[in-house]
């Protein structure tokens, strides 16, 4: 049996540079002859030219909050906000609600969100049964995993969430060996299990998401006999990244073009630094163009050891929106990102909120090229023309700010 779940997988890692840039110019002309709202995003660019990672940068990213602003000012005539390329009947199997609410499209096709690549990664096989705890209300969270676990031949039971003691009745019974859920909920499943002399020694594997999954947590399913694998999917790209036995960063998907970039901005950073992840989905249902999850991840050098050729990533390192309230008004990290673009010494820029509550104190660190006589006043005056506020300049060597894709951090003392 195959340990990969299709050739995909292997690929020459420039032949398939080679494949996605050829998909691309295809698909940004896709999103633009049928998403309204890709249209009017993408007004002006030659679809034919985008086939580089260079040329992809310079389009725009369309961030969750922006899709949700168009789905509110479009609800009495799109509750997609014109996003979707898909049109209600056979070709759009049902629609989901996340918070918001953003409404997503189900386009109906074998493993829609391409989930299955990464349970089979997990040890999924044909013949397995799946308790899929993951909720079937309203959000596509089960569907995601229901659709690939499909695509490989297993057999699903749709428990959702809650109701504890029947679920350990049906996995007791029904002698369930694969899980996918959230980890914490799986913890409560094993925890009540002993508790209550329940056997669900059947449950080997499992597939987590919606949360992050430890170490610490996962070594405790590892002593209880279960090897747990983790994932990163969102209702709008489906499947982005997924661990793999080697257990040494995330594997990208075949079916998505990933960035990261300097949180604020659609500037790809150097492989290895932390930034926003941004991704092209090659899905034609739901065609989303450089889309920023809001997610901080990295790079990482190197293939995975299991022969999967695709980059990988680090996995979730935090949230990118870090837009924070400073002196009563609201500074962003794309503000920050536009201080440092006036000078061209500047390489990277961090600002540092600190003091008590009501006493913030806020110091721009910046990593720069030299110290040109007068360039701290300099950023300060920009500084205070961006943000309408006071705050301070410390110039530092290049390199030597922290590698966590942090643009504003807040260091405030709350006692």
């Amino acid at each position: 049996m195959s340990e990969f779940f299709d050739a995909l997988e292997q690929r020459d890692t420039a032949q398939r540079e080679r494949d996605l840039m050829a998909a691309l110019p295809l698909q940004v002309a896709h999103a633009q002859a049928t998403s309204p709202a890709m249209r009017e995003i993408l007004s002006g660019v030659d679809a034919a030219a985008v086939t580089s990672r260079a040329a992809l940068a310079k389009l725009p990213v369309t961030r969750k909050h922006e899709l949700l602003e168009r789905q509110v000012a479009q609800r009495a005539s799109d509750a997609f906000g014109g996003f979707s390329s898909l049109v209600r009947g056979p070709a759009m199997r049902r629609i989901y609600a996340s918070p918001g609410p953003i409404y997503e499209p189900d386009g109906g096709t074998t493993d829609y969100w391409r989930s299955a690549r990464a349970l089979y990664a997990a040890g999924f096989r044909a013949g397995d049964l799946v308790h899929n705890s993951f909720s079937y209300h309203m959000t596509p969270g089960a569907f995601i995993m229901e659709s690939g676990a499909h695509a490989i031949g297993c057999t699903v039971f749709p428990a959702g969430i809650g109701q504890t003691e029947q679920q350990l009745q049906a996995i007791a019974e029904l002698r369930s060996n694969a899980y996918v859920g959230t980890p914490s909920f799986l913890r409560i499943l094993v925890e009540k299990a002993q508790e209550t002399s329940t056997d669900i020694s059947s449950m080997r594997k499992a597939m987590t998401g919606g949360e992050a999954l430890p170490p610490s947590l996962r070594d405790w399913f590892a002593e209880r006999g279960m090897a747990v694998y983790q994932s990163y999917a969102t209702a709008d790209l489906g499947l982005i990244a997924y661990e793999t036995s080697a257990r040494e960063g995330m594997v990208l998907d075949e079916g998505v073009i990933v960035e990261i970039v300097r949180p604020g901005t659609g500037e790809p950073v150097p492989d290895g630094e932390v930034g926003e992840v941004v991704v092209t989905t090659l899905n034609r249902g739901y065609p989303l163009i450089r889309f920023g999850t809001g997610d901080l991840s990295a790079l990482m050098p190197g293939t995975c050891p299991t022969g999967r050729t695709n980059g990988r990533i680090r996995g979730w390192l935090g949230r990118a929106d870090q837009t924070t309230k400073i002196r009563g008004m609201f500074v962003h990290p794309s503000q920050v990102a536009d201080i440092a673009k006036r000078f061209p010494e500047v390489v990277k820029a961090r600002l540092v909120v600190s003091g008590e509550m009501a006493n913030d104190v806020m110091t721009l660190q910046v990593e720069a090229h030299g110290t040109p006589q007068g360039l701290d006043a300099r950023i300060g005056e920009a500084i205070r023309d961006v943000t309408k506020l006071r705050g301070d300049v410390l110039l530092v060597a290049p390199g030597s700010l922290p590698n966590d894709g942090k643009v504003i951090e807040d260091a405030r003392s709350y006692k």
